[in-house]
């Protein structure tokens, strides 16, 4: 956990660094562009088809009655280990696959979408933005694939190296976007950032856990693990929510871009980078224990896994309201002192008003996710029309109130749904399975 932690405390400490070094060496229209890439890569997501957190939980289940040995290769049960063996080269395939959908799909359209013109402001050219646009996409196709192993690592329990290499990734990417930034490589910087993670991906894969993937493919290929039955009924569930999720979590900096052009983009992007670092920073938590929650359920411990779960919640939403307090005053700081540098940060982020409405937002759907995370560790995931409706609401409230007033129209229009209808609905699909499962 201390690395995950570690990791998501990394990215709160850098948000104000990326900030002084983005308005010092980018333009608003430079920072537009920067954040609308990143938001389009969420296209990741929309991809693989919610597979990731279904990897996780049914690779733990088997995992329960295996362990590695001293050299790294995997012991124990005989069965389980075909079966492991089995999920593996499924997700190596299927995940090759959908990073050249990704890569096709995501590096098309996006051009497409980015190349708009915008009369109401002076666009970059396409020298400026184009060649780093397909260069990121293609390298977070690569980076899609390696998800694949590094999805099945962490359902193996082997979270403590996983979250090393992760905070390595986001320490040393986090320095070299920002001298790229600083030596003048423009949107480039999105690209090193992407090129760090792959270089730590390999080593992660191809180094550390070489007898790991060894002992799999000596194994021999069972057809035991059953997609159709054990994969899919969790997995499409999952895709569905997980392209809704998408578009409510992604499309909104995209929707300032099209309607209110790349300097009002940029400012989302900032405040909305910052949120979120905040949010995962919380999130991870709960999150690191993803496996041992499946495997408790697998033992149906439920007394150790309602006690792990009610004191990391509990401290993940104490960490969450201690970061947006935090947020929410530097930015009534930055707004209120006279200062020329603190004036030129308050100008590319949102306003108190819009930050604060957006933070609480964040808050309601970061407990909802929590709820998620206990019940999907039972192979199960109720949550498939709550989950549509409400992002299909916010999706909607996004681009119509966001069109018509901006950030803070798409602030509220978050808020209500997630006030009004996500956690209440959650909180009730999450007593009524606890209730019935654990009975």
């Amino acid at each position: 956990m201390f690395y995950a932690i570690a990791t998501r405390g990394w990215q709160f400490i850098a948000g104000p660094i990326s900030i002084l070094v983005i308005a010092s060496f980018f333009s608003p229209q430079q920072q537009g562009y920067f954040y609308t890439f990143a938001s389009l890569m969420g296209m990741q997501s929309l991809v693989e088809l919610g597979l990731h957190g279904v990897i996780i939980n049914v690779s733990a289940h088997e995992w329960s009655r295996l362990q590695l040995s001293a050299d790294g290769s995997i012991t124990g049960d005989g069965e389980a280990l075909k079966r492991l063996a089995g999920l593996n080269q499924f997700t190596t395939r299927w995940y090759a696959l959908l990073g050249l959908v990704f890569l096709l799909a995501c590096g098309v359209g996006g051009a497409l979408f980015l190349d708009q013109p915008r009369p109401d402001e002076i666009s970059l050219p396409r020298i400026a933005w184009l060649p780093p646009w397909f260069c990121v996409v293609v390298l977070n196709a690569l980076l899609l694939w390696a998800l694949s192993f590094s999805s099945m690592l962490e359902g193996c329990n082997q979270m403590i190296v996983v979250n090393r290499v992760r905070m390595l990734q986001f320490v040393t990417g986090s320095f070299a976007v920002w001298l790229a930034m600083s030596a003048g490589w423009g949107l480039w910087a999105a690209a090193v950032s992407v090129v760090v993670r792959l270089a730590w991906d390999y080593w992660l894969i191809a180094v550390r856990y070489g007898r790991f993937w060894q002992s799999l493919h000596a194994t021999k290929q069972d057809r035991s693990i059953s997609w159709r039955h054990e994969i899919w009924p969790l997995q499409w569930k999952m895709a569905v929510q997980g392209i809704v999720g998408f578009l409510a979590a992604s499309l909104i900096i995209p929707v300032m871009f099209h309607y209110h052009g790349s300097v009002v983009a940029g400012r989302m992007g900032m405040t909305w980078t910052i949120l979120l670092a905040v949010e995962s920073a919380a999130y991870a938590w709960v999150q690191v224990r993803t496996p041992l929650f499946a495997m408790l359920a697998a033992r149906r411990d439920w007394i150790e896994m309602d006690r792990v779960y009610f004191r990391l919640t509990a401290i993940s939403w104490g960490f969450y309201l201690v970061g947006v307090l935090g947020l929410c005053a530097g930015v009534w700081c930055l707004n209120a002192l006279p200062w020329g540098l603190t004036q030129r940060l308050a100008s590319r982020m949102l306003a108190l008003p819009e930050t604060a409405v957006f933070a609480t937002a964040f808050l309601l759907i970061h407990l909802s996710r929590c709820q998620s995370i206990y019940v999907r560790a039972h192979k199960e995931d109720p949550f498939l029309i709550a989950g549509v409706v409400t992002n299909l609401l916010v999706v909607i409230l996004v681009v119509v109130l966001g069109r018509a007033y901006g950030p803070i129209g798409a602030a509220s229009g978050m808020l209500s749904v997630t006030l009004f209808l996500t956690l209440p609905w959650w909180t009730l699909i999450w007593n009524r399975c606890r209730r019935d499962w654990h009975g």
